[in-house]
C-alpha cells in the first residue's frame, strides 16, 4: 500500500506512519518476533524508525543495530538524547554511544528527549556541531510546548533548522491542537505523535461502533484519525507482524465527515490552553 509522505524542513520525505520502539528489544524471549515485525513494517513502507538512548538503557538501540542489518540505508532513523546529555562534550559522547549501539555512521534525525537544565543555546550549538561532523543529518526536539518552541527559536537565531517536535498526541490527548500544532503548521514543521494509540488502551463504546461500521478495530480508527491530521507523523509501536499489518491497514481507512464529528463528540478538542502531557 502506498503511504502518505511529508517532508521534514530541510530534510527528507518520510512516511506519515512510522514505527516506535519503546520497550522493544528488552526481553530476549520477544526479540525474534519484534525483529520480524520491524522488518515487515519496513517492507510495507514504514521506514521511519524511532528510538532513544533511554529505551532499555540502550538495549533498544542495540536491538535495532542487529535488526536493521542490511536495511540501514532503507530507513530514516530517529533517536533521542537525554536532557542531561544535551550540551557540550556530553552530547557528543551520547551521540557516539548511540551510533555505536545502532551500528551506523549517522543518525538521520536526533532529538532532545525533553527539556532539562542545559541551556537551549548549548543544545542548538551541539546539534549543529554534530551535523557538521556528519554524525547526524537533522535535529529536533521532543515534549516541547509552544512556549518551549518559541524559546528554541530565539536560541536558533536566523537559521531555524529544528526539523521536528515529537509529542504525546492521540484522540484522548488533544491538547496540542489548541496552540502548539497551529504554531508548528504555520512554520512548516511536522509534529511526530508518540503513543498515538495511548499505549493500546483506547477503548470507548462509541469508538467501537464507528469501527464496526468500517469493519475494523477501534485502534485502527484511532490511528486513522491521527494519520488524517495534516502535518502529523504517527509512530505506533508494533511487536508482532499481525500488529504491523493492523497499523498498515489503518492508513487506508477514510473517515467520513460524520465519523469525524462523532469522534469530536466522543473525544472533544481542547477549549482552552492545557499543559503538554507526557508519558
Amino acid at each position: 500500500m502506498l503511504l502518505h509522505h511529508l517532508s521534514l524542513p530541510h530534510g527528507p520525505s518520510v512516511p506519515t506512519l512510522g514505527q516506535g520502539t519503546w520497550r522493544i528489544g528488552e526481553a530476549a524471549s520477544r526479540k525474534a518476533a519484534e525483529a520480524e515485525a520491524l522488518r515487515r513494517g519496513i517492507a510495507d513502507g514504514l521506514t521511519l524508525i524511532d528510538t532513544a538512548e533511554m529505551y532499555g538503557d540502550g538495549a533498544t538501540e542495540r536491538f535495532l543495530g542487529e535488526a536493521l542489518e542490511g536495511l540501514r540505508d532503507d530507513v530514516v532513523l530517529v533517536s533521542k538524547v537525554y536532557p542531561q546529555n544535551a550540551g557540550g562534550s556530553a552530547l557528543e559522547r551520547a551521540c557516539d554511544n548511540s551510533l555505536k549501539r545502532l551500528k551506523t555512521d549517522r543518525i538521520d534525525l536526533y532529538l532532545l528527549h525533553w527539556r532539562g537544565h542545559v541551556p537551549l543555546a548549548d543544545t542548538v550549538d551541539g546539534m549543529r556541531r554534530l551535523q557538521r561532523a556528519g554524525k547526524i543529518l537533522h535535529w529536533g526536539v521532543s515534549n516541547f510546548d509552544r512556549d518551549d518552541m518559541e524559546e528554541l527559536q530565539e536560541a536558533e537565531g536566523e537559521a531555524r533548522d529544528c526539523a521536528c517536535n515529537q509529542v504525546l498526541y492521540n484522540l484522548t490527548r488533544r491538547g496540542p491542537e489548541w496552540d502548539l500544532l497551529p504554531w508548528m503548521r504555520a512554520r512548516g514543521m511536522p509534529l511526530m505523535a508518540y503513543s498515538p494509540l495511548e499505549q493500546g488502551r483506547l477503548s470507548h463504546p462509541g469508538l467501537e461502533a464507528i469501527a464496526a461500521r468500517h469493519g475494523v478495530t477501534a485502534n485502527q480508527i484511532a490511528l486513522a484519525w491521527v494519520l488524517a491530521q495534516p502535518d502529523v507523523i504517527a509512530i505506533p509501536k508494533a511487536g508482532t507482524v499481525a500488529h504491523v499489518a493492523e497499523n498498515v491497514a489503518a492508513a487506508a481507512i477514510l473517515l467520513s465527515d460524520d465519523d469525524r464529528a462523532a469522534l469530536d463528540r466522543l473525544f472533544p478538542p481542547p477549549v482552552a490552553p492545557t499543559a503538554l502531557e507526557m508519558l
